[in-house]
């Protein structure tokens, strides 16, 4: 199944390129739950990377856009059409990844998180962080879950959503 998935992710998203006259290959790598997320009943998780060898800079600061904001378009497509009528337990998440934009957001989600939880930790309030995606959001909240003196929620409506991390109510 999980073969299937991968490919099918990867198939969609070079069709969806080239539609926009990008011709690119498309990587597929599964990726490895955390040790501490192994028995939570999570999909399959699959990251999608667009190989950037063949594409100009322009192309790439386009498919990324400003803030990622493209990216996490494409990704929000990826997610949503692939699962479209797809039973529960074959249902997959894809990240994508372009030019390590991911890999340097998330290090930069962490840091957030961190430096959050140190100023909840220090000040003992609240802290709203701003000009998250959903996706980022969902991030911290994962980060910050493993620590049971600090609980984390969203307040407001989009596009003005904010994450919230302050002390957990005992």
């Amino acid at each position: 199944m999980s073969n299937s998935s991968m490919q099918r992710g990867q198939q969609w998203l070079k069709s969806l390129l080239e539609l926009t006259g990008v011709s690119a290959e498309i990587r597929g790598e599964i990726e490895v739950a955390q040790p501490q997320y192994e028995d939570a009943p999570e999909p399959d998780n699959y990251w999608l990377t667009i190989e950037e060898t063949n594409l100009t800079s322009m192309q790439i600061q386009v498919l990324i856009g400003a803030d990622g904001s493209v990216l996490d378009a494409i990704q929000y497509l990826a997610n949503s059409v692939l699962n479209l009528n797809q039973p529960q337990e074959e249902q997959a998440s894809y990240t994508i990844e372009l030019n390590g934009y991911r890999v340097k957001r998330q290090a930069e989600i962490r840091a957030l998180a961190e430096a959050a939880a140190d100023e909840v930790r220090t000040f003992g309030r609240e802290v709203e962080i701003k000009s998250l995606s959903s996706a980022e959001r969902r991030q911290i909240h994962t980060f910050l879950k493993e620590f049971s003196d600090l609980e984390t929620f969203s307040r407001g409506k989009e596009p003005h959503r904010h994450l919230v991390v302050r002390p957990a109510v005992e």
